[in-house]
């Protein structure tokens, strides 16, 4: 089953804590702190892989974790790192986040891989915070928590020329005629309805590869017939074979035909429209066709080139198969997203301009403190420990949340909340 279009949530592994622990060892004199760091979280890696064409994977199972990091250990020893998650998708898959609708990772070439999320640090463990003055301190950092994203998967297939038009045109015998591909032949609308890729070679030893999709209608843009899911096929393409059928065998105007299809490829992305074009008058062994593509040359005033041909016949597929490889020749590769397309991602710190954390007073009275900058550090710190306690207050401090929550008029004795803990205020 072809499937291009899955949505998944992806989780990051947690780092695994770090351990407060001490030496208590026979005929050792001094034991001292000893507890090692916890492992980092897995990674969520996309890689590419040409042996798949399809996310079928994806579409039942909508939840992927990376593995958490292992928790530190006695005698200094460090857990062990969380197993990263490698979710291998066909060459040519984007993946979006859901929400911004921003690239999060393209992936265009074989095991081509993109971190999407990354693992947890490991917390530290007491052997970190030994200093001078505490020499056996029994504070150590829970586990960094991982990341999660909702994602868009969309498989877009790497394709140098798309074969686009109405219905019934006669795409899928030319893709038939011109490479090794065997897609299904029939005579009646929407016999293709999974796109069909072929390599073709030209007398001169080069080669491309050509996709055929399914036919477009007028609305595809807007979701009427096939055309809206396998439009974005048409992305990656660098040349579009636009099939027309010159024998009007169903009665539709060959010229008018070009016009919708363009319409279509406009609307649904602009750029689409500005896409190099071989124009492919095809069914030149019908009747009237010689008459209806002397016409369509009267009327078509655009730069195009206009190749007639017969897929049936396979006359002039000489021809119009080294045309593509030299217009091809003439583009460059381009990426298909430009650098504004992608996300960027925000890393919190506690230096600079903007404050990692925000402070209001609730209806209830309660001062409240949030902030994404802060929930890390909040959730890295052991509230069991009364080291770690204080010194979650002394980065609070250093933070300026103190001074802040002063100036808001708190009071010795309120209660103020940080995330779902609620403390008293003691001045």
């Amino acid at each position: 089953m072809f499937i291009d279009l899955v949505k998944l949530n992806i989780k990051s592994g947690k780092g695994g804590d770090g351990m407060s622990a001490f030496r208590r060892e026979k005929y050792v004199p001094k034991g001292g702190p000893s507890g090692g760091d916890g492992g980092r979280g897995g990674h969520v890696i996309f890689e590419g892989d040409e042996g798949l064409s399809t996310l079928l994977e994806f579409r039942y199972n909508k939840f992927r974790k990376a593995e958490d990091g292992e928790g530190g250990k006695n005698k200094k020893m460090h857990g062990a790192n969380g197993e990263d998650l490698v979710l291998k998708v066909p060459v040519g898959t984007t993946i979006f986040n859901d929400e911004t609708g921003k690239v999060v990772a393209d992936i265009t070439e074989h095991k081509q891989q993109a971190i999407v999320l990354k693992g947890g640090r490991g917390g530290r463990g007491n052997v970190k915070f030994t200093t001078s003055k505490n020499t056996a301190p029994d504070i150590a950092e829970k586990g960094e928590p991982g990341e999660e994203l909702d994602i868009r998967i969309e498989l877009k297939l790497l394709a140098d020329v798309g074969l686009v038009g109405m219905p019934s045109v006669g795409k899928s015998t030319l893709i038939s005629a011109i490479s090794a591909s065997k897609p299904k032949i029939a005579d009646y609308h929407f016999t293709t309805i999974t796109p069909n890729l072929g390599v073709v070679g030209t007398n001169d030893e080069r080669s491309f590869v050509a996709a055929d999709l399914p036919g477009l209608i007028e609305g595809a843009s807007q979701g009427h017939g096939l055309g809206m899911q396998f439009l974005r096929h048409i992305e990656r393409t660098r040349v579009i074979m636009h099939v027309l059928d010159m024998s009007a065998f169903e009665g539709r105007d060959p010229y008018e035909d070009f016009l919708t299809i363009n319409k279509e490829l406009k609307e649904y992305r602009e750029d689409l429209e500005e896409r190099p074009q071989i124009i492919v008058a095809n069914k030149m062994d019908m009747p009237d066709a010689e008459a209806n593509l002397k016409r369509f040359k009267e009327r078509y005033q655009g730069d195009y080139e206009i190749v007639p041909i017969s897929a049936y016949t396979r006359e002039n597929l000489d021809k119009l198969v080294l045309k593509t490889a030299d217009l091809l020749d003439s583009i460059p590769k381009d990426s298909l997203y430009d650098k504004q397309d992608f996300e960027e991602y925000v890393t919190y710190r506690f230096e600079g301009h903007e404050k990692p954390y925000t402070i209001k007073k609730g209806d209830d009275g309660i001062y409240e403190i949030g902030g994404e900058g802060l929930r890390r550090l909040f959730e890295m710190t052991d509230f069991s420990k009364e080291q770690s306690i204080k010194r979650f207050s002394r980065q609070l401090r250093g933070m300026g949340i103190d001074e802040e929550l002063r100036n808001l008029g708190v009071e010795n004795g309120d209660t103020v909340r940080i995330f779902d803990v609620s403390f008293e205020f003691v001045d």
